[in-house]
């Protein structure tokens, strides 16, 4: 494939299996320069040493660095070289989805999420490709940027991209259909493993779905979290994740007040459910709520009138009708 794609001039990037927050990826377009894929950015040896000054390495850090020397396994992808980009700026997607069941596949899709922004200007030139600031948009690389603002973290709410798509010079059928398919990526992956990954009724996951766009409006499947973090760097990123674990908590019932064919629970909304999947209704103006209004307080409270009056209407004394054998028994005393 690289002999393929080379005559293209094609970028590809390398990422270790093992590691997060961006550490240890790199792009290459010469197999010549893999022989330095160990090489750690500078900024990121600095900050380890500051690191070692202040603090201890716990023993099992100290193993990893003795088994250093090791082969470590990676992944290589072609690169992505022409990203849809937001003031010049590349950036990606994390989005979440919970798989309560893999037999049958029972798939919810949270409405809201985030975009990622870099804060240097896109570049493919070849002096570029070493910038991780460039073309890695994770936080914890991010904020060694001068221009990283503390304050909006580095991310962009889901609902404001896609009104921001909408309001561009983008034919608007063009952005839900953009949304319907970043929702396809995510089902046909899922269906991908759905025969290998063992079924407990007792579990369930919770996805980071990282997902790019291209500059033709096409989503690209970046990779997929198992364990995606939930650390909050801003206010309202705190508010999203924080609604994100309430509202997943309550899909997952465990007091069970549900009774199973809610679409909608929370900012959840179910994809795939029985074989087919679920989505809005023909008439509606979009194809996928992905990215819409999350209206997750307002449908929560209509829940919860709904079932409430329903509980009650079970657990309320029916009243002896007039004229009834017990009503006239005591007539009769």
């Amino acid at each position: 494939e690289f002999k393929k794609r080379q005559p293209e001039g094609a970028i590809w990037i390398m990422k270790p299996i093992g590691k997060s927050q961006g550490k240890g990826i790199f792009l290459f377009d010469k197999l010549s320069e893999i022989s330095n894929w160990r090489q750690v950015p500078l900024f990121q040896r600095n900050q380890a040493e500051k690191e070692q000054q202040q603090n201890r390495r716990a023993s099992a850090e100290k193993e990893e660095e003795d088994q250093s020397d090791l082969p470590e396994p990676y992944i290589v992808q072609r690169y992505l070289s022409k990203p849809l980009l937001v003031g010049g700026k590349k950036f990606d997607l994390r989005l979440y989805v919970l798989v309560t069941s893999y037999a049958p596949l029972s798939v919810y899709m949270y409405r809201s999420g985030f975009a990622r922004l870099s804060h240097a200007r896109f570049s493919m030139d070849a002096a570029d490709l070493s910038d991780v600031q460039i073309h890695l948009t994770n936080v914890a690389i991010q904020k060694h940027n001068e221009n990283y603002d503390e304050k909006r973290g580095g991310k962009w709410e889901l609902h404001s991209l896609k009104q921001y798509l909408l309001a561009k010079d983008h034919d608007p059928d063009k952005v839900h259909r953009l949304f319907w398919e970043i929702q396809d990526v995510i089902l046909y992956s899922l269906m991908a493993v759905q025969k290998v990954i063992i079924q407990d009724k007792h579990c369930f996951e919770l996805y980071g779905y990282d997902i790019m766009i291209s500059d033709d409006l096409k989503p690209w499947l970046i990779e997929v979290n198992a364990s995606p973090s939930l650390t909050a760097n801003t206010p309202s990123d705190y508010d999203m994740k924080f609604a994100l674990l309430d509202d997943m908590l309550t899909v997952l019932d465990f007091e069970k007040y549900l009774v199973g064919t809610e679409l909608q629970v929370g900012g959840f909304d179910v994809l795939y459910r029985n074989g087919a999947r679920v989505g809005p209704t023909d008439a509606s103006t979009h194809e996928s709520y992905l990215g819409c209004n999350n209206n997750r307080l307002q449908q929560l409270e209509k829940m919860a009138r709904q079932y409430g009056a329903e509980q009650d209407e079970r657990t309320a004394p029916s009243s002896a009708p007039v004229g009834s054998s017990a009503a006239s028994s005591v007539v009769a005393g």
